[in-house]
């Protein structure tokens, strides 16, 4: 990403001069909101309402258009209808306005003539180099206090915090904002991106990596601008700051249509899971869990390790702790045997001094400071959850005063004050004085466990790509091209085992014929035992149809197989074009190696459990294009059926390094042949380390135009060029 880019948003998010185009005197209006905002929010520069029908706005001067305005003007925040929004904003690029916030709706939301308008906006924005935010949206905000702008129409005001947002839905915009002031989470800032025709989350993550007073980004996505480009930069922003996302479209109404095991598996939602995984975004389901999550970050040093402890004055709760601990990647502390002998000195005698740490309703503000502060002090603790259930003959503000009193050092401490919510007395003051606090003790654990997750993989090494100069990229390259001029959307069985030959994944010796004599001919060149599949048009589970015939001995065996596919092929409503001789090779472990191009996604690779129940088991990881070794090395490790790979009751371990090195293959070819749309290597066979593995199986379908389509309605071409 361009840095001038970047900076340019200086002009967005730190103005020093503001001018709200369209604002006007009824109180109800939204132009009249964001101007009142300004003003109340005691914005730090100099903000102008323009209207050519008023001498005055809220008290201050009027200007009939923004060549009027005495001063340049940074920050143009523009509110009139549509229609007159290219008017407006040739003007202001005329002026030398170098931002736009740009609220109007009215374009390509509403279809074709919004697009048409949108895209001579743009031509604008090109024209006089200038960035904008929208259209479409509700605003900008940056709260910090050098800056103090809320060029928002949201009626809430927030906080300076470390928390940045952004949304790409208004209206979610909105929520989000009352949401961060109902629970006193502060922001640093917040931009609802709109239709995001120029800004977009790759711009403010990228301008946020080095802003200092912003501790933590949560994103709202509906959908990528250019997710390569999102990858590069969130991979740079998360090796310093956490990143949370809600990304919307979980569902399969929108997956693309797939003819081989790896499209069906690799569906736009597990795409998802792989860029935010590849570049160490955490991904939240709700924007409730969102700002749980950013409660703990925003609030909380980092995690050195995964160890929790826990004081409470219910045993209840520290047990549902205790039980959510595992699910989220956490561990229950082991405590020191001071750190007991310090606890047993203010707790009564019916305390339990195991963690977790039970006071019993006895144990009063004295047990919480001294529990506080022994528990933090403790070498094996990573993590502190305080636990208060209100009872009736105890005052909240001296349990609070007991829990915030201590120094806690370098350790995240959550506190959840059991069934009590926003606006309770010791929610509140607990939230107030800086510590994440929850109604519920699960909510707590999820949050927590989250951010050791980040703070772990920020912790772990990366990997080196690695580059494979022994392939051939232009025979495979022919190979797709023949295709793609013959009109073929699949390869010949032949030409699968070449693309797979020519990047160095090995196979069986084996034949493609076409008759019942040819079978018998291969069998002859071939060591038996042998296998035959048949080869046909859409077919994609052969054994659904008695296409695999096994344990084939002699060339009359071969000859009668060949006539059975045709046989068979025929009952299940196929044609039997051709048949595969293969060596039969000694069963081992059945893995799947596949991939697949998307058009917004790229080449993407998946690995996972194979064989016939590959789509029922539905185990699989899916990375993009290209791997590192590191990332490789995750996804062998990554399935649920790992453990049948490392060796259980007595089997010897799978030949692991093969197969990471199978795929790292494969992420090479993905990356070099764009014109590759799906390839299934199915069943991959596997042997004990060091006797390598084998790709048994293999189609590959190509793109008709030699590359993928660009994504409909997802990329701009502004998004494509940042």
């Amino acid at each position: 990403m361009d840095v001038a880019d970047v900076r340019n948003l200086d002009a967005i998010l730190s103005p020093d001069t503001v001018a709200v185009i369209g604002v006007s005197r009824n109180p109800d209006s939204i132009g009249r909101q964001i101007f009142k905002n300004l003003l109340h929010g005691e914005f730090q520069g100099a903000a102008y309402p323009v209207n050519p029908n008023a001498g005055s706005i809220c008290g201050v001067r009027a200007y009939p258009d923004v060549g009027s305005i005495p001063e340049t003007v940074d920050l143009a925040v523009v509110v009139v209808p549509a229609p007159y929004v290219l008017d407006i904003v040739e003007a202001c690029g005329q002026e030398g306005v170098q931002g736009l916030v740009i609220i109007s709706a009215g374009f390509r939301e509403i279809g074709e003539e919004g697009a048409q308008r949108e895209a001579r906006l743009m031509d604008l924005l090109n024209r006089y180099g200038m960035r904008a935010v929208g259209p479409n949206c509700m605003g900008v905000l940056n709260n910090h206090p050098t800056v103090r702008m809320n060029a928002t129409f949201s009626p809430q005001h927030t906080n300076h915090g470390g928390l940045a947002f952004v949304s790409q839905s208004g209206a979610l915009g909105m929520a989000i904002l009352d949401l961060a002031e109902e629970l006193g989470l502060g922001l640093s800032s917040f931009v609802s991106l709109g239709n995001r025709m120029d800004v977009s989350s790759n711009d403010l993550l990228a301008r946020w990596r080095d802003q200092e007073d912003v501790e933590a980004v949560l994103l709202y996505l509906e959908h990528f601008g250019n997710p390569r480009n999102f990858i590069d930069v969130a991979r740079e922003i998360t090796k310093e700051k956490p990143v949370v996302a809600v990304k919307s479209g979980r569902s399969k109404a929108g997956a693309r249509a797939a003819q081989s095991h790896t499209g069906a598996l690799a569906e736009a939602d597990a795409l998802t899971d792989a860029l935010f995984e590849q570049c160490g975004v955490i991904r939240a389901d709700t924007i409730d869990e969102v700002f749980a999550i950013g409660r703990v970050l925003a609030r909380a040093p980092e995690p050195k390790g995964n160890r929790v402890a826990v004081l409470t004055n219910s045993g209840g709760p520290g047990i549902m702790v205790v039980d959510a601990l595992e699910q989220h990647g956490l561990a229950l502390a082991e405590l020191r045997p001071e750190t007991k002998d310090r606890l047993a000195e203010v707790t009564p005698g019916e305390a339990s001094l195991a963690n977790p740490v039970d006071l019993t309703a006895g144990g009063g503000p004295e047990a919480y400071r001294v529990g506080v502060e022994a528990i933090a002090k403790d070498e094996g603790v990573d993590a502190l959850m305080v636990i208060y259930t209100p009872p009736t003959f105890m005052r909240d503000e001296d349990v609070v005063d007991a829990i915030l009193s201590p120094a806690t050092g370098d350790i995240p401490v959550v506190a959840c004050v059991m069934g009590r919510g926003r606006g309770d007395t010791a929610f509140q003051a607990l939230s107030e004085a800086g510590l994440p606090t929850f109604t519920f003790p699960e909510s707590a654990v999820a949050s927590l466990g989250t951010y050791q997750a980040w703070a772990e993989r920020k912790r772990r090494p990366q990997g080196k790509l690695r580059a494979f100069h022994d392939t051939e990229p232009a025979r495979v390259a022919g190979l797709l091209e023949g295709a793609a001029e013959e009109g073929r959307e699949w390869l010949r069985q032949e030409e699968a085992f070449e693309v797979l030959e020519a990047y160095g994944i090995p196979s069986p010796p084996h034949r493609v014929v076409d008759s019942p004599s040819g079978a018998e001919k291969a069998l002859e060149d071939l060591s038996a035992p042998c296998v035959v599949k048949a080869q046909a048009a859409g077919l994609v589970h052969k054994t659904d149809v008695g296409g695999l015939i096994m344990n084939i001995e002699t060339p009359e065996g071969a000859k009668k197989a060949f006539g059975d596919l045709e046989a068979n092929l025929r009952e299940g409503g196929f044609k039997l074009e051709a048949a595969l001789v293969q060596e039969q090779r000694p069963k081992g472990r059945e893995v799947i190696m596949g991939i697949s191009s998307d058009p917004a996604f790229g080449p993407t690779v998946l690995f996972g459990m194979g064989g016939v129940h590959a789509e029922v088991l539905r185990d699989v990881v899916v990375r993009l294009a290209p791997l590192t070794d590191e990332e490789a090395s995750r996804m062998v490790r990554g399935v649920r059926g790992w453990p049948l790979l490392e060796g259980v009751r007595g089997e010897a371990r799978a030949d692991v390094d093969a197969l990471e090195a199978l795929l790292l293959r494969l992420s090479w070819l993905a990356s070099e042949q764009e014109a590759i749309r799906e390839l299934d290597v199915n069943p991959v066979i596997v042997y004990a380390d060091g006797e390598g593995g084998l790709a048994v199986d293999a189609r590959v379908r190509v793109w008709p135009e030699g590359k993928p389509p660009r994504a409909p309605g997802v990329l701009s071409e502004m998004a494509d060029a940042r």
